[in-house]
């Protein structure tokens, strides 16, 4: 059984990769491992486990387990879970409805290259982080 959650991303959104880097800074303990959904890694993960991402442009974050998969805002806040306190409080919107939570998230997704930029290239991450990309 592997020691980690997975978080696949969109390397080309900034957005997802100051996720990426927020999340390394709040997990000394290294319980993430990171990859990008368009990656050997990230393909690989996505058909073992049986996650559909979209083709071409893809919009969503997923999290792994050896088991199980989580997609979207189940991501986002699976992510919080594992997360020290008091990023750990975010899992309480586990309470709000997925669909409610889903088109939150979607409506981010639509925006996040006009709020967040477009990465051209991923930015030097740094030696420990570099460590936990799968790919």
């Amino acid at each position: 059984m592997r020691p980690y959650a997975l978080i696949l991303f969109d390397g080309d959104c900034g957005l997802c990769n100051r996720v990426v880097r927020f999340v390394a800074a709040r997990d000394p303990t290294g319980r993430f491992r990171f990859a990008s959904l368009r990656g050997e890694a990230g393909r690989r993960e996505c058909e073992r486990l049986g996650v559909q991402v979209p083709a071409g442009e893809p919009d969503t974050i997923v999290v792994t387990t050896e088991r199980h998969a989580w997609i979207r805002s189940d991501a986002a806040i699976e992510i919080a879970r594992r997360l020290p306190w008091p990023w750990r409080a975010a899992f309480a919107l586990r309470v709000v409805p997925e669909p409610l939570r889903d088109a939150a998230y979607r409506w981010v997704s639509r925006n996040r290259f006009r709020w967040f930029g477009r990465a051209d290239r991923c930015a030097a991450p740094t030696a420990e982080l570099r460590a936990r990309m799968l790919d």
